[in-house]
């Protein structure tokens, strides 16, 4: 089997059309970021609110200095705006911790410089051309600076989760899950698909090239584990259970005293949670949120089951086994909207297991896009044939066994980094970002045919 060409709308567009499909991308993000900077006083901008994160001033003027780098000064050849900043909000150069301490710009020349950097951004957008170069070639450039900018929205999003005070964000409530009964899992048959992308334009360095890989019959949870079911698991004794964890594992939860997923509280009435400053029960039929790799593997285990590979996890999401081919969503080629996912900040939690029956796969697998990112059991590598661009430091310098590979985005990613072809990676203990996950597990005899 070849590897089958890939449709896309933007291959379709003018350059003009392109230009417009990047302002509004562009612009997207920036209302984000305002609303997540604007939410909250000078002093909480500037307050480091978690070790793990950086203040959210530092996040708003790094945006504008990447913005600088690859649009004003790359793409548009312009002279540059703030040379003298560029140490300050290089991410290589200085730790999250060590943030607070540099001579940040205040909240007020950061607002101004990223406006600044906009305007001869959108100059520059007006001008480029958008072929002829690869950094342009279908907007490219454009599409990679916003997705930066989402990245970092939700990196400030998951700092507001972190925040301590008063609610300050609100969104309504996702929708709720169809009643009714429905499939727990799904076989997925096996053989071989298409894995990652040679043809999406905005697709980054770590999702190419697209190669043929061979994937063996496995079962998939249909939807991600919830809340009440991984009460179960802890209430069943299973931060206890050593043999359930990893070495890894196991040594982390010892060294940390965790006894529950983050932000997670036990109270004389039950279980509650705290989400962006307001305390709730749990919600039983949500999907688990905040748990690191360990946990979630340890789950696994105690479930009888593992967590799915990379490669499973992506075949489960794309594969349409009426025509063979790859899709771009489970549902289709088009792009996500409120009907198939929970994405792009539109909602303030994962909606309940279940919800979303227009984003489901051909194979009936639901929420594989938008509520919360989901733990993989692999590595995170380069694909068959990869090549760093345009840097080494977006994704090459990660490569190896310290990381391990996220899939699927959460209610915080935007559909601009919620493909079904897009890759996270992060360290297997990590707690604050939206992480959650499904299970797999091994045909047992005489369920494949």
């Amino acid at each position: 089997m070849s590897v089958t060409p890939e449709p896309n709308p933007l291959l379709e567009l003018s350059p003009q059309d392109l230009r417009a499909h990047a302002a509004a991308a562009l612009t997207r993000a920036r209302e984000r970021s305002v609303t997540l900077t604007d939410a909250v006083d000078d002093g909480d901008l500037v307050r480091q609110h978690s070790k793990l994160m950086s203040p959210l001033v530092w996040d708003l003027a790094h945006i504008g200095s990447q913005e600088e780098l690859w649009l004003v000064r790359d793409v548009g050849g312009r002279e540059a705006l703030r040379p003298d900043i560029d140490d300050l909000y290089d991410a290589f150069r200085h730790s999250r911790a060590d943030r607070p301490a540099l001579p940040l710009l205040s909240p007020a020349e950061a607002r101004a410089y990223v406006r600044e950097v906009r305007e001869k951004a959108f100059d520059v957008l007006e001008k480029a051309p958008m072929e002829g170069r690869r950094l342009t070639e279908s907007a490219f450039a454009f599409g990679m600076i916003t997705q930066h900018e989402q990245q970092h929205d939700e990196t400030m999003l998951a700092t507001h989760q972190l925040r301590k005070g008063e609610p300050v964000l609100h969104a309504p409530e996702p929708p709720r899950a169809p009643s009714g009964p429905r499939p727990a899992e799904v076989l997925v048959p096996g053989g071989r698909f298409t894995m990652g992308t040679s043809a999406e334009p905005w697709a980054l360095d770590n999702e190419r090239p697209a190669h043929e890989i061979d994937v063996p019959a496995f079962v998939l949870d249909t939807t991600p584990v919830t809340c009440g079911a991984y009460l179960e698991f802890l209430d069943g004794g299973g931060y206890q259970r050593e043999r359930l964890w990893s070495a890894a594992g196991w040594a982390y939860l010892q060294d940390h005293g965790i006894t529950a997923p983050r932000f997670w509280h036990r109270g004389p009435d039950g279980w509650w949670r705290t989400r962006f400053g307001v305390r709730e029960r749990l919600p039983e039929r949500e999907p688990v949120v905040h748990v690191s790799y360990y946990e979630a593997e340890a789950y696994a285990k105690w479930a009888g089951k593992r967590l799915p590979t990379e490669a499973e996890w992506e075949k489960a999401a794309r594969f349409d086994p009426a025509t063979g081919r790859s899709r771009r969503f489970p549902w289709g080629d088009e792009e996500p909207t409120a009907e198939h996912a929970n994405v792009g900040q539109r909602h303030l939690r994962p909606a309940e297991a279940g919800a979303y029956p227009a984003g489901r796969s051909p194979l009936g697998v639901a929420q594989l896009i938008g509520d919360v990112w989901e733990w993989t059991s692999t590595d995170f590598h380069g694909y068959p044939g990869f090549a760093a661009f345009p840097y080494r430091e977006y994704s090459e310098v990660f490569f190896g066994p310290e990381y391990k590979v996220l899939r699927g985005g959460s209610f915080g990613t935007d559909s601009a980094a919620a493909r079904g072809t897009f890759r996270n990676w992060d360290y297997p203990i990590r707690r604050q970002i939206f992480a959650g996950f499904r299970c797999a597990r091994d045909p047992r005899p005489g369920e494949v045919g």
